[in-house]
């Protein structure tokens, strides 16, 4: 591959819980440095029920490029998310139609839902790599593991509320958990 561009993966997409906007974590093939690309709900979506296996009853827009451009003998080849300007990715999606090399300017949620669906390989800028891959510190992970380790542990059976587990913690009277007068 071209110098310059680092091979990535789909490693989730996710909802920030705080502000409710979608997510899409990029994650290096070879390494743990990640890139989070902040997307629309629909995107998203589309993303997310073609990594779960998911089809739609009628396709999604994606869905329909992807057939159109398979229909039409092209074929993608790679998507490079390939700058980042005021904050906004920019990503370029790559075909390959008869024996011509086509580029097209793409938004990175659009080019990696077609990524998926066609399984192109999907890449990004070593320098939008530096300006905004995300590096977990090896502390914070060791921090983090105790956490984990008790969170795994716990036994709930999330239909019925019951399970092992820390009991309820006291309350200070009656049944609303307000403080008695």
């Amino acid at each position: 591959m071209t110098v310059g561009l680092t091979q990535m993966v789909v490693e989730s997409v996710r909802v920030h819980m705080l502000s409710s906007q979608h997510v899409v974590i990029l994650k290096e093939s070879e390494r743990d440095r990640y890139l989070p690309i902040w997307i629309g709900p629909w995107e998203a979506n589309a993303i997310a029920m073609k990594l779960q296996g998911v089809s739609p009853e009628r396709p999604l827009t994606h869905d329909l490029f992807w057939q159109t451009l398979s229909a039409i003998g092209a074929s993608v080849q790679r998507i490079v998310v390939s700058d980042l300007a005021d904050e906004t990715y920019r990503a370029r999606l790559v075909l390959e139609v008869g024996d011509k090399i086509v580029e097209m300017d793409a938004r990175p949620s659009d080019a990696i839902a077609l990524a998926v669906r066609s399984e192109a390989p999907i890449y990004a800028t070593d320098a939008v790599l530096d300006r905004a891959g995300v590096t977990p510190e090896a502390d914070e992970d060791e921090k983090l593991s105790v956490f984990r380790e008790f969170i795994n542990s716990l036994d709930i059976d999330l239909e019925t509320g019951t399970g092992e587990g820390p009991p309820d913690p006291p309350r200070e009277s009656g049944t609303d958990g307000r403080p008695p007068d």
